[in-house]
């Protein structure tokens, strides 16, 4: 992963999650995701992020699309799952992540997409483990529809290295 690419991860996660302007830190990378921290105040956050491999329709009108696994040890989060989809998502609809045979619906907020059960998060983190690749499909508002393939290659290694800096 190129510096900028890496830059343009940690820039997006703040401004997704409405922090300040200060960036996230590489910790380091795992082939195709990498996780970050930041600390402030009393706070520190970490997440592994990876961008996407292929999309379609190739050319759409899109901001940066992510996919994030997230922590912050003072809330007890330990792997919350959400993605940027750089557009924002159609109103009641679901946001369709598929790993392998197994198949996870995400409810849309915005222009991101959150797990509304625990025990269904981790149900998606132990399918990432095991896949290789995973496949993101959602509508925008004004009804086109995407789909984004991620690689799974280093998702492991990435978990771990996110729970070893935010324990």
């Amino acid at each position: 992963m190129t510096w900028i690419r890496t830059a343009a991860i940690a820039g997006v996660f703040f401004v997704a999650a409405g922090s300040a302007a200060s960036a996230a830190q590489l910790v380091k990378t795992y082939r195709d995701w990498s996780v970050f921290s930041h600390e402030q105040a009393d706070k520190k956050i970490c997440f592994a992020a990876t961008q996407p491999k292929d999309t379609a329709p190739e050319g759409a009108n899109r901001d940066g699309v992510f996919f994030y696994v997230s922590a912050w040890p003072k809330d007890g989060v330990k792997s919350e799952v959400s993605v940027r989809l750089g557009y924002t998502i159609q109103k009641g609809s679901t946001v369709k992540v598929v790993v392998g045979s197994d198949s996870f619906d995400l409810f849309a907020k915005d222009d991101k997409a959150f797990v509304a059960d625990a025990t269904e998060e981790l149900k998606l983190i132990d399918a990432m483990r095991r896949g290789s690749s995973m496949k993101v499909e959602a509508t925008s508002d004004s009804g086109s529809a995407t789909a984004d393939t991620y690689s799974l290659m280093g998702i492991s290694a990435a978990l771990k290295g996110l729970s070893d800096t935010c324990p």
